[in-house]
């Protein structure tokens, strides 16, 4: 279909056409030198010792899971209000998921309060996860991790470029994990970036995303190794050079586009602030990324009916999340929990398109077909 607005787009231009030629030109396409590059200028922006690349933010999740030694016999509580991912990284290990409510109309994150009341004696861990590039109230998350003895994975798949207290999300925890899907502040398409200062965390996780191998084959390629050890039951996990010199340039755009997001959302709040929706995150801790723009409906009106008016306008919208507890295998997993908050929310919530390349214009007729479909219904 055609949308007059879609929900997302990509910046790109030449900048990436002529990265991703250079890469071919230079006829190395797996793991090497851009991909080395790629890490070391994500690192520096996000003000961490480690960065490590990979093929998709699950795999990091994976990682970090099993960085920390989580396994069969480990819980590890995480939101139901996420995509399926954060919870799905958890059970690959053996691990089993708790999943926590979040706060309210207001913030959609993980409540701090709701943790600490998932918490038993086999948790090893909590996955947060910074929904629509809005800090979850680390301080007092790190209060309860530091005082019951489990680590923090911070989930920062919408927050890249995202700051809070002086310090990047994802740099909170233990491990931080990005994601560069196509409709990402930073996008190569697939792709994805763990991060860490911890020494023993970033040596597992080079060796696991890429076989248990000792060395690599750019390191043989280059002449620094002849031949290799398997010493971990690792996968393969890695990126590649193409989506590396993409992600070079997207980060090179990132703080810009950051704020042409931001911009954006503060005009989508003003101007939607007297038509009955409920506007989550009109206020926030610290510096958001702005990934996502989602609103409430009110209650009583039906959701796929106000999308379905929307579309007709040609406006593309989404919804972020169906909670992962009502999916059917967690249904069948864990049974009919209650997480009121998140059941309640979910089913009002509607995302409209955000992205950096978009016009007042768009922001308009979004705005116009917003009040023209809850006038309908």
């Amino acid at each position: 279909m055609e949308w007059h607005v879609p929900l997302a787009d990509l910046d790109y231009g030449i900048e990436e056409q002529q990265a991703v030629l250079d890469v071919l030109n230079r006829r190395w396409l797996t793991m090497g030198a851009v991909t080395q590059e790629f890490e070391s200028r994500f690192a520096a922006e996000v003000g961490v010792k480690h960065a490590l690349a990979v093929s998709n933010a699950t795999v990091a999740l994976h990682l970090a899971c099993l960085s920390l030694g989580i396994g069969s016999g480990d819980e590890v509580i995480v939101p139901a209000l996420t995509f399926v991912a954060t919870a799905n990284a958890v059970l690959y290990t053996g691990a089993e998921v708790r999943f926590a409510d979040i706060l309210g109309e207001r913030d959609l994150n993980i409540s701090p309060a709701e943790i600490e009341k998932q918490i038993t004696p086999r948790t090893k861990a909590v996955i947060v996860v910074h929904y629509g590039g809005f800090a979850c109230n680390m301080p007092v998350i790190k209060e309860i991790a530091d005082r019951r003895g489990i680590a923090i994975i911070e989930d920062a798949a919408h927050a890249p470029g995202a700051v809070l207290q002086s310090c990047s999300l994802g740099t909170w925890g233990e491990v931080g994990c990005f994601s560069f899907f196509s409709n990402k502040n930073l996008s190569t398409g697939e792709g994805g970036m763990l991060v860490t200062n911890r020494d023993d965390i970033a040596e597992k996780v080079r060796k696991l995303r890429s076989h248990g191998m000792t060395s690599l084959t750019w390191d043989r390629h280059q002449g620094h190794a002849y031949s290799y050890d398997v010493v971990d039951l690792g996968y393969n996990y890695r990126i590649d050079e193409i989506r590396s010199a993409l992600g070079l340039v997207q980060l090179a755009k990132l703080a810009a586009n950051n704020d042409r997001r931001r911009a954006y959302t503060q005009q989508y709040h003003r101007k939607l602030r007297d038509s009955g929706v409920g506007l989550p995150f009109s206020s926030f801790l610290g510096q958001p990324a702005f990934h996502l723009l989602p609103i409430l409906l009110p209650a009583g009106v039906e959701r796929i009916s106000f999308m379905d008016h929307m579309k007709e306008a040609g406006i593309q919208t989404s919804i972020h999340y169906p909670p992962i507890h009502q999916f059917s295998y967690y249904r069948g997993r864990y049974g009919d929990l209650h997480l009121p908050l998140t059941e309640e929310l979910a089913a009002r919530e509607v995302t409209l398109p955000l992205y950096p390349t978009m016009s007042e214009a768009d922001i308009n007729l979004v705005v116009t077909s917003v009040r023209n479909a809850l006038g309908s219904l």
